[in-house]
């Protein structure tokens, strides 16, 4: 009997101190759920997903972004041109020795064409709806065919309405009626940081959306285009986005992207985006698509000066109190910058009330300004501020093409094409700052220059012992340049005096 009480009482106790336990572990159970009531709950349970105030707030801002890309998207369009490319057969196929044995089908029957069709990948934006897109010139130069295709897989065949290769901007039209559009947006309001989105067809992935931020504004000194003010985004920007919208948060079009930073090739590479890319903005592209479609041409506005970049030692000697603006070199008499009273030695820090980052930008902002049109320079005078008036003029027909010359047919030295020595050309050339001259870009090469020796990259410094400082001296000089002619030539920073003769000889 008392063993089985003993016995009893320890079985009791055993399950009284198991009760125990349990009661505590409710308790303990119960405290930690009125702590996590307390708590925000971080932990995904049952399917659910995160809620709360800050992630209500990322929706609200995801469904803008949804809202901008559905309505952008429709005016995206995907160019595809085609080009026919002749090809220089090998001289074996072609040489009269085989031929006599052979025949004239004799490079045929090895499969060898005359000539091949290609075909590239672009993108572009419909910005009116009765059919003009904007894209870029190097998306369909030397294109003989243009095709574009919608969203919604509609295909139309596009002509060219015209082109401006020194800002790379080309307007094409197809012919329909009631298209979708993406408005334009003011570009010179872009702030660094400010959202953008990237629309395109990079790689040939069809209406594809990327987004970023702007990088930076006013980019110049790449040596892509002859005027570069570009917008720089880390918004991807990859081959087959070139032509494409760049888009802010409205859903107006600030850019037109063209070009990217890739460690296969430079700015116009095959590779892939970095997050360097950049785009032209949208007042310098609606600029030249309204003058192309209007006139057939780009009309630039010009205000007869020259100008360049400051520097510290600079800024000091003309009381200036850092290096933003630009340093005004030299005035062209009777031009509309001499008749608005504007100096040589004046720094213009403004241009319509627009700061002015580089030499670069302030000549695109001039040019991208429609003739007839008033502006107001904001000038430091001795370091004293003047704002100065100046109606802008057309810009000369020697200079209508961005900055770049050509002698005339009756010129000695017809044949020869030059442009600007820009920053970056000259870095690219291994030239000294102290080297003024302009750049042969082109050479005709049956030209009597071409005979010689004269090549693209040489910089001529002097015309019959005149100085050539810009493009606008080689126009005026090589206009008179007849009989034999006196060339001070610099090539990769040796420089040389070359006579050349209207027939190309001794």
């Amino acid at each position: 009997m008392r063993r089985v009480t003993k016995q009893f009482l320890r079985e009791n106790l055993l399950g009284l101190s198991l009760t125990l336990v349990g009661v505590l572990c409710l308790a303990l159970a119960g405290v930690l759920y009125l702590g996590r009531a307390r708590t925000p709950q971080f932990a995904l349970a049952g399917g659910q997903g995160l809620e709360g105030p800050d992630i209500e707030a990322l929706e609200k801002q995801n469904r803008a972004f949804e809202r901008i890309a559905q309505a952008v998207t429709p005016a995206i369009v995907n160019i595809r041109t085609t080009q026919i490319v002749k090809v220089q057969q090998s001289p074996f196929f072609t040489d009269p020795f085989f031929r006599q044995f052979f025949g004239d089908m004799f490079g045929q029957q090895f499969g060898i064409p005359r000539e091949h069709r290609e075909h590239s990948l672009g993108s572009g934006v419909i910005v009116s709806p009765d059919g003009y897109i904007v894209t870029n010139n190097h998306v369909i130069a030397r294109a003989s065919e243009i095709e574009v295709m919608l969203t919604d897989k509609r295909v139309f065949k596009a002509k060219l309405v015209g082109t401006d290769p020194r800002t790379d901007v080309a307007v094409i039209k197809v012919e329909a009626k009631n298209l979708p559009i993406v408005p334009w947006g003011d570009s010179s309001t872009l702030q660094v940081g400010g959202t953008v989105l990237a629309f395109g067809n990079p790689f040939g992935l069809n209406f594809t959306v990327t987004r970023g931020m702007v990088s930076a504004v006013g980019r110049s000194g790449l040596g892509i285009e002859q005027y570069e003010d570009f917008i720089q985004t880390d918004a991807a920007i990859n081959p087959g986005n070139s032509g494409g919208a760049l888009v802010n948060v409205r859903g107006q079009v600030v850019g037109i992207n063209t070009a990217i930073v890739s460690p296969a090739g430079g700015a116009q590479g095959a590779g892939g985006s970095v997050g360097v890319g950049f785009a032209i903005p949208a007042n310098v592209a609606r600029h030249v698509m309204e003058s192309l479609i209007k006139t057939g041409k780009v009309t630039r506005g010009y205000l007869g000066l020259m100008a360049g970049d400051l520097n510290p030692a600079l800024a000091r000697q003309f009381k200036v109190p850092d290096i933003a603006g630009v340093l005004v070199e030299h005035v062209e008499p009777g031009s509309p910058a001499d008749k608005g009273g504007v100096k040589q030695g004046d720094v213009i820090r403004t241009y319509n009330g627009q700061s002015i980052d580089s030499a670069d930008h302030f000549r695109s902002l001039v040019a991208s300004t429609a003739p007839g049109t008033e502006v107001t320079l904001g000038i430091l005078r001795d370091g004293q501020p003047l704002p100065l008036k100046v109606t802008l003029v057309e810009q000369p027909v020697s200079m209508a093409g961005g900055g770049a010359g050509k002698a005339p047919s009756e010129s000695t030295l017809q044949g020869i094409s030059v442009q600007e020595l820009t920053p970056t050309i000259r870095q690219q050339l291994g030239l000294s700052p102290s080297v003024r001259g302009v750049v042969i870009s082109d050479l005709d090469p049956d030209c009597p220059a071409a005979q010689q020796g004269l090549q693209p990259g040489d910089v001529i410094e002097s015309i019959n012992r005149q100085p050539v400082t810009a493009v606008a001296d080689f126009d005026r000089l090589a206009a008179k340049a007849t009989g034999e002619v006196l060339l001070r030539v610099n090539r990769q920073g040796s420089a040389a005096f070359v006579v050349i003769s209207p027939g190309g000889g001794d």
